[in-house]
């Protein structure tokens, strides 16, 4: 019994650090291969709204376009393009709904 105590607290510790050696290594990966710094991402996620579990709409900014799409477990399917609001106007526009 003391053998099994003796090697918990040695395992247990070593698998715990591991794990977090792990998802640090992971974030400094993903932060060196992800975009370049400086450069804007071409791709922006605008508004997300859930429909139900496995349904869902996203509003996505793509080169000066904003594109309505639902996300299913099918996949993604295109619903609606229309020209991107300005930035001034998207911060306009909540404020005055919330007044009136």
């Amino acid at each position: 019994m003391l053998w099994y105590i003796l090697k918990l607290f040695i395992v247990l510790p070593l698998i715990g650090g591991l794990i977090w050696g792990t998802l640090k290594l992971l974030q400094k990966m993903q932060a060196r291969y992800g975009a370049a710094p400086g450069q804007a991402k071409s791709v922006r996620i605008i508004e997300t709204t859930m429909l139900s579990p496995t349904l869902k709409l996203a509003v996505i900014e793509f080169h000066g376009r904003e594109i309505l799409v639902s996300a299913s477990r099918n996949g993604l399917t295109r619903l609606a393009e229309a020209p991107a609001r300005s930035v001034a106007a998207t911060a306009i526009a909540p404020a005055a709904e919330s007044a009136a």
